[in-house]
């Protein structure tokens, strides 16, 4: 649940058009028009806010994804109690988060995937579309009142917009955010920011400074050594860096960018805010004050050397600072202070590069031929986007698990931990009782996705919801033919600049050969890729204008 991937949840954007969701899923889509011999076990009366519970003991397959955190256990009260509610069984597929996308691939195409199939990012859904594997769950949306009232109740049409194909359907349910929710940032030893007279930097620029001040007090020290270099070498350090220059590289890695002078897409690692982030990171690793290991090393590695004192600054989330740094602090450094800063800004100014959509479901082409499927869609709606369901999903059974007072307020009950809230307590929400589980919880109202928040991290929140949100780039929907030659074209080109990224930030290739490697990208097609993109990006805007 909190593990989200800039890469991935970065890439939901929007741009202001005005296709209408109404139009798009009206009883008037050739799919959705005759569903009469599909209702069995669904509600004739089901609507906004209203407890879904079948008419008739149900059962579907999901597929799971499968945690190391709280691994799967057929015992947990969500399970038990999701049926009490709902009368639904489900039947996870479990598949281990480390094979959870190559296993899903392998089952859609091979026509063997549950009908349920969370925890994909857009756009992974894409490369199911041509084959038919995967339902146009735009054509469906009247059976979904509750994801209905939320996208216009919170004004998202612009962001599904962007998930659209060129048939101008979409094939994901996005877990959807009412405000956008800022997770990544950087730990700093406040410390030894004491120690040294500085304050906490809120640029990269004062972030150079005080590095080098830790530096010089601290000459055998690489002062910022990075975690998360997996799959991807630097993903969440480039994430952040990039989104001050108002770019989504690293995990947020888009391979074309909005030039709105231009009004047209430029392929991103050819831009000059790209070179400037490579430029930064360079003069970091120059002059020793970021590790150069932060690109290859483990996690393990990175949280080794923030607790023994090599290093004072490093990659976090809330979870991460809860859980791993301060815990590794306080066994070897037990005076060391560390806190999450809000994002650095740099040249893009004072910006919040979240989204405010997160990953999501795909529903196999299967479960449109179920005689339960409209049962299975008014479940999903109710277990995703109801605000009963989302607040089951996150925090559990009234009385069992927490409490909540007439203000609304949630309290976990005193014998259950979540990231540190219940330190003493003996049972954990998501191990034990299997609430908070990311296949299920994500995304709702403010106060719902921040009711985990501690005071620390809500005075984060409330410094990141008060920036502008990054501008977002257009939609510019491929079709088949068009997605099939650009996926030619994409990995070899984001292969090129991840390993060039990599040796011009760490000095293996100078900065003067820039130019050089632009025009190895456009060797590797770059130019043909990005011609494609604005040519559906005109494509759509003459359709929909």
């Amino acid at each position: 649940m909190f593990h989200r991937t800039w890469r991935r949840v970065a890439i939901a954007a929007a741009g202001l058009l005005t296709l209408t969701l109404v139009g798009a899923c009206s009883d008037d889509a050739p799919d959705a028009k005759d569903l009469d011999g599909n209702r069995a076990g669904a509600m004739a009366d089901y609507g906004i806010d209203k407890q879904f519970k079948a008419t008739e003991p149900l059962s579907f397959p999901i597929l799971y994804n499968n945690h190391p955190n709280y691994p799967l256990k057929d015992d947990w009260l969500f399970w038990s109690e999701l049926t009490k509610r709902t009368n639904v069984k489900l039947e996870p597929v479990a598949v281990p988060l480390s094979d959870y996308e190559q296993k899903r691939s392998l089952l859609i195409g091979a026509g063997d995937a549950p009908l349920i199939i969370p925890k994909t990012y857009h756009p992974a859904e894409n490369a199911f579309v041509s084959s038919g594997a995967i339902l146009p769950v735009s054509d469906y949306l009247d059976l979904m009142p509750n994801l209905k009232d939320k996208i216009a109740k919170w004004n998202l049409q612009p962001e599904f917009d962007t998930l659209r194909q060129s048939d101008g359907k979409f094939y994901l349910l996005p877990g959807l955010h009412e405000k956008p929710w800022a997770e990544y940032s950087i730990a700093v030893r406040t410390d030894i920011l004491q120690q040294l007279n500085l304050q906490i930097p809120k640029t990269w620029d004062e972030l150079y400074t005080v590095l080098k001040a830790m530096k010089a007090r601290y000459p055998d020290s690489y002062p910022y050594s990075d975690r998360w270099s997996k799959p991807n070498p630097g993903g969440e350090l480039l994430s952040i860096v990039g989104a001050a220059h108002g770019i989504r590289t690293g995990w947020s890695w888009n391979p074309a960018t909005w030039d709105p002078a231009a009004k047209k897409f430029v392929y991103t690692g050819a831009t000059e805010q790209y070179k400037q982030v490579i430029v930064y990171l360079n003069k970091l690793v120059a002059e020793k004050l970021l590790d150069p290991e932060s690109f290859t090393q483990t996690d393990e590695q990175a949280r080794q050397k923030l607790a023994n004192g090599k290093s004072f600054v490093i990659g976090s989330n809330a979870q991460t600072l809860v859980n791993d740094y301060r815990p590794d602090l306080a066994k070897t450094l037990p005076n060391a202070k560390l806190t999450k800063i809000p994002l650095l800004v740099g040249p893009a100014g004072e910006i919040n590069p979240a989204s405010r959509l997160e990953n999501g479901v795909m529903i196999s082409k299967k479960a449109r031929d179920s005689k339960n499927f409209v049962a299975m869609m008014q479940f999903v709606d109710w277990l995703y986007y109801s605000d009963a369901g989302q607040e089951f999903a996150k925090w559990g059974v009234e009385g069992t698990t927490y409490s909540k007072d007439a203000a609304g307020k949630y309290t976990l009950n005193p014998d259950v931990d979540m990231i540190g809230l219940n330190p003493k307590g003996s049972k954990h929400l998501q191990k034990d009782f299997g609430f908070g589980n990311g296949v299920f919880s994500y995304g709702g109202r403010l106060d719902l996705v921040q009711s985990f928040f501690s005071p620390e991290e809500m005075e984060f929140q409330k410094v990141m919801n008060a920036r502008t949100p990054l501008p977002v780039d257009p939609p510019a929907p491929l079709t088949d033919e068009e997605r099939e030659q650009a996926s030619l074209w994409e990995t070899p080109l984001k292969d090129h600049v991840i390993q060039n990224t990599l040796k011009f930030i760490l000095g293996q290739r100078p900065l003067t050969e820039w130019d050089a490697y632009v025009g190895e990208l456009k060797a590797k097609n770059a130019d043909q890729y990005i011609g494609l993109v604005n040519k559906a990006h005109e494509r759509f805007e003459k359709d929909n204008g």
